[in-house]
């Protein structure tokens, strides 16, 4: 494989360079002295932003946009063999990296890289320790899977040897990392368009354990059942965590008004000190001391820990607030597996509130049909269900599903759900029905985030 080294820098060609992950990847290189060109289907901020950086991109992509003097082409897991881009690289003979791989080899110029895993909440608790990270004034490198307002965006550029990311199992991306610490934050069955089932996916991450070295860590949840299957014979020290349980562990868990939890951190039954979280849910407690537990094992005060935890206030499209209108509290959050929906609405009747709305975008056919009795249960959490059509991502429909048979279902048992078809008649129908005092909840992967805004006129 091609090998990236900050003490020779190249010419990388991005296609696909406006996402949210290319683009972070490419603003570490031209952070350290490297040529960055890259192209994309059309311009946006993200692409101005890597052109005030010095990056040159052409929009949209073309063979022409392989130039002489490129040394390797990276390229995202939606850039298909008959892109007229990929072929043209693959014509020169240039060497090509997927973006999983350059982040694999970004990860080996630094001492100590810190990889977050598992099927939830990776961008909440990798922003948790980069909170921690830099209030210990570790000058830490971090790429994050969301817009973080503390660096003003998904990157950070460090100039010391720590390196934070996020490391996502989709298409194994995550088995191109070698972390020295890695985080495992849980296993469920999800993005089974491509994993066969839960055992399938719990081999994965079974392999990611194993590519920590010898002299590194992984912090493991407590509660992942069959936890030796993931942990036996592992090189690495093994680092549980959890509620209640494993090595740092969180007890006499509190909430305020606001559902938002502090609690006392335990290190082998020893107290560590009181945490308080700024963001609700019982699932942020857990991320939290995940968190801490990286911390603690890289030697950070807990003094220090706990005000850099304090000082998250989240991400964006994570319980974000965007805002009040006629007495209803807009939230938008980015739950799009039933695991994440049940921590989301059980964080959300922690509120005070008269009804919680949850006006839900289904993502992609494969896993709404997969888990379509898990969504409904999770679903039922809510007061009052608004379903959109499902959001298609990368697919086509082909299962003859629909957003509405989950309406049905939820009807069926007792819920009060409607469905509709375009956003327009959902911000109508919404319109006429929250009353003061409502909480409503725009979610989903997909773009249901507008359905807020519109009503919010933002």
């Amino acid at each position: 494989m091609y090998q990236i080294n900050y003490e020779t820098p190249v010419h990388v060609h991005f296609i696909g360079i406006g996402g949210i992950s290319m683009s972070g990847l490419a603003a570490v290189l031209l952070g350290r002295g490297f040529t960055v060109t890259g192209s994309d289907a059309k311009r946006s901020d993200l692409t101005a932003w890597l052109e005030g950086l010095g990056a040159h991109i052409d929009c949209p992509q073309s063979a022409s946009n392989i130039r002489d003097g490129i040394d390797v082409v990276v390229y995202t897991a939606a850039i298909h063999p008959d892109n007229p881009e990929f072929q043209a690289a693959k014509t020169a003979g240039l060497p090509m990296l997927t973006r999983a791989e350059l982040l694999g080899e970004l990860m080996n110029n630094y001492a100590m890289s810190i990889a977050v895993s598992g099927t939830h909440g990776k961008t909440t608790t990798t922003s948790m320790l980069a909170h921690i990270l830099m209030g210990a004034e570790l000058d830490p490198t971090i790429s994050v899977g969301g817009i973080l307002p503390s660096i003003g965006g998904n990157v950070r550029i460090g100039h010391s040897e720590h390196f934070l990311t996020e490391a996502c199992e989709y298409t194994n991306s995550f088995l191109s990392l070698l972390p020295k610490l890695g985080i495992i934050l849980n296993i469920d069955a999800d993005h089974l368009d491509f994993f066969k089932d839960l055992d399938d996916i719990r081999h994965s991450f079974g392999l990611f354990a194993r590519r920590i070295p010898s002299d590194g860590h992984l912090i493991i949840n407590a509660s992942i059942p069959n936890l030796e299957e993931i942990t036996d014979g592992l090189a690495c020290s093994v680092v549980t965590f959890g509620i209640g349980e494993g090595r740092y562990r969180a007890a006499d868990v509190s909430y305020d008004s606001l559902g938002r939890g502090s609690f006392v951190l335990t290190k082998d039954g020893t107290p560590l000190g009181r945490f308080r979280v700024s963001v609700p849910g019982e699932h942020n407690i857990s991320n939290a001391v995940a968190a801490l537990a990286a911390g603690d094992l890289l030697g950070i005060p807990a003094s220090v820990m706990a005000a850099g935890l304090e000082s998250f206030h989240g991400t964006d499209r994570r319980f974000q607030k965007k805002g009040e209108i006629g007495g209803v509290t807009v939230i938008d959050d980015y739950a799009h597996h039933p695991t994440e929906i049940k921590a989301t609405l059980r964080a959300a009747r922690n509120l005070h509130c008269e009804h919680v709305w949850c006006v839900f975008q289904p993502h992609t056919y494969t896993r709404t049909k997969a888990l379509m009795d898990e969504f409904v249960d999770a679903l039922s959490l809510a007061d009052k269900v608004v379903l959109a059509d499902i959001y298609a991502a990368r697919e086509t429909d082909t299962l003859g599903i629909s957003s509405d048979d989950i309406r049905k279902k939820l009807c069926a048992a007792g819920r009060e759900a409607w469905y509709f078809k375009t956003f327009d008649e959902i911000e109508t129908f919404l319109l006429e029905h929250c009353i003061p005092g409502d909480l409503l909840i725009t979610m989903g992967a997909g773009d249901v985030v507008k359905i807020g805004e519109n009503l919010l006129g933002i």
